[in-house]
């Protein structure tokens, strides 16, 4: 059963008239320029798609560090589906616009000292843009140039492939417990089915932040690659799973995702009220506090 204004994977029709298409070389003439790209810009997030190839870029332009705020997550959600409702696009990349950070995750100060009201409507859009991102029929490559911790590295997990630049500075995980809040189900579940049980179960309980090389080895980002050569690769991975015929891997994807977009589905008022209770106790607003503080005085 899908929520008004949800529509995961396990809901939607397979595209399959997408058929694959060949190389853009081919679709028009020699001597003819190619396709113009289509694009829409909003605060926070750009969005180019190339329809000679049916790929779209996605780039976070959230100043400093692209938080996940409740305006970026409604921004996403919306060129999420704007591009799942685009016949012409078959596959997403998604990156960052700054330099050294991909996403630090869900903004702090949406989660301090707000109102019942703010924290279920901040919770939904976070649940919204999971299960846009994680149910997408498009495919979803994660070009990490940057640090990706907690809320960053979920938009990873939940993209079909991750490829990171090779710089031991850049890091990535879900390291909520080093500030004294729990990763919800879906996070974990997420998690566990890009890297297992045990791997995810020691990194959660302690909060591990991984750097580059270490994800790599854990199999939480799939390549690694020089900085300079991160979009080059994340073209030809793109490529690679858009030769296949669409309504094939649309169907194995939501046969590998169905079990864990259902369970939130599910669950989604029960997860938004634990939400609220969790964040609303004083130790969780005080551990809050204390972490904003320290976010503060390392800027100073």
């Amino acid at each position: 059963l899908c929520p008004p204004g949800v529509l995961p994977l396990c809901c939607r029709l397979p595209a399959w008239d997408r058929a694959s298409r060949p190389p853009p070389s081919l679709l028009q003439p020699p001597g003819l320029p190619l396709a113009p790209c289509r694009s829409f810009s909003n605060n926070k997030i750009q969005v180019e798609l190339d329809e000679s190839s049916g790929v779209a870029m996605m780039k976070f332009k959230s100043p400093p560090v692209n938080s996940l705020n409740l305006e970026f997550l409604t921004e996403f959600s919306i060129s999420l589906e704007k591009l799942e409702n685009n016949r012409a696009c078959r596959g997403v990349i998604i990156t960052s616009a700054l330099p050294k950070v991909f996403s630090s995750g869900l903004d702090i100060t949406e989660m301090c000292g707000k109102s019942m009201e703010h924290y279920t409507e901040f919770w939904r859009a976070v649940q919204e843009m999971w299960l846009r991102l994680y149910g997408s029929n498009m495919v979803t490559v994660a070009a990490v140039n940057g640090s990706s911790p907690a809320g960053g590295c979920l938009v990873a997990l939940s993209c079909d492939y991750r490829i990171m630049a090779e710089n031991p500075k850049f890091s990535i995980g879900l390291n909520e417990a080093q500030l004294g809040i729990v990763a919800p189900f879906w996070f974990k579940d997420t998690f566990v089915n890009v890297v297992g049980h045990r791997i995810a179960e020691r990194s959660l309980q302690l909060g591990s932040l991984h750097p580059a090389p270490e994800a790599h080895k854990l199999g939480l980002v799939d390549e690694l690659v020089p900085e300079e050569k991160l979009m080059e690769k994340a073209a030809a991975v793109m490529a690679q799973w858009l030769a296949l015929p669409d309504h094939a891997r649309q169907l194995t994807k939501t046969m590998m995702r169905k079990a864990v977009l259902d369970r939130l589905v599910a669950h989604r008022e029960e997860d938004i009220k634990n939400f609220i209770t969790f964040t609303s106790k004083e130790s969780i607003q005080k551990s809050l506090r204390m972490y904003m503080e320290r976010l503060k005085k390392r800027k100073s």
